[in-house]
């Protein structure tokens, strides 16, 4: 989901990506874990003694944890469409779930992973035709891989919260914040956007337009017009 940035990050900053559990090319296995901790490992294990964050959906939230347990190694944090435990989800966001969830029991993960799309890449104010097929695509790809890696976990797998009473605790976040949310994208995510632009002390908000819940995907170069500048100061 990187690879536009990948090209125009890498010349002004250091960047390291990598595939959370049960994404991509990393396996997850039955027992608990914590995606924060694994976070935190990663940047120890490549002695990176502060880094810059960028994470959309579960990505910003698992950078936010990292922000409140390691303040010190965090300088600044890009959240796009982040989640936030305790949210109050919408009935037109737990009616989507539930309608994915009868897919995936079906045993049917084309229509599952339809569904997704339907919710994240198009949002609730597109039709399918509207959005780029290419983009569509890609993370079609990233979604089905997901549940043929998390499916078979699903019972015994289970993560842990490094930090358990974040959304309490917004307001000690030190780093620089930017909180970014595609303009297309659910209401959920901009009512989280806006709590977050709120309570995080400083903490700046945008909105990307013609793009729903993968900004950074859809509208790169008006991602990058935000975000590197704002990462500037950190180079």
């Amino acid at each position: 989901m990187w690879d536009p940035q990948w090209e125009t990050f890498p010349p002004r900053h250091r960047v390291l990506r990598y595939d959370m559990r049960g994404f991509g090319r990393s396996p997850i296995e039955p027992g608990r874990f914590s995606n924060a901790r694994d976070l935190v490992d990663l940047l120890e294990h490549h002695r990176i003694e502060r880094a810059s964050l960028v994470g959309v959906s579960l990505g910003g939230r698992v950078a936010l944890e990292v922000a409140l347990a390691r303040p010190e190694q965090v300088e600044a944090l890009v959240l796009v469409g982040s989640g936030l435990p305790g949210h109050e989800w919408s009935e037109e966001m737990q009616a989507a779930w539930e309608e994915e969830e009868a897919a995936l029991r079906r045993g049917d993960l084309d229509e599952a992973v339809e569904v997704s799309l339907r919710t994240w890449v198009d949002g609730p104010r597109r039709r399918p035709e509207d959005v780029n097929p290419a983009v569509r695509s890609q993370v079609a790809e990233m979604q089905r891989r997901a549940y043929e890696l998390q499916l078979p976990v699903e019972e015994t797998a289970e993560e842990e919260l490094l930090v358990d009473d974040l959304a309490q605790r917004l307001g000690e976040v030190r780093a620089r914040t930017l909180v970014l949310a595609g303009e297309l994208d659910a209401p959920d995510i901009h009512a989280i956007a806006d709590r977050l632009e709120r309570e995080i002390p400083g903490a700046h908000r945008a909105s990307i337009a013609d793009s729903a819940h993968a900004p950074s995907l859809e509208r790169p170069r008006e991602f990058d017009g935000l975000v590197l500048p704002f990462l500037a100061p950190a180079a």
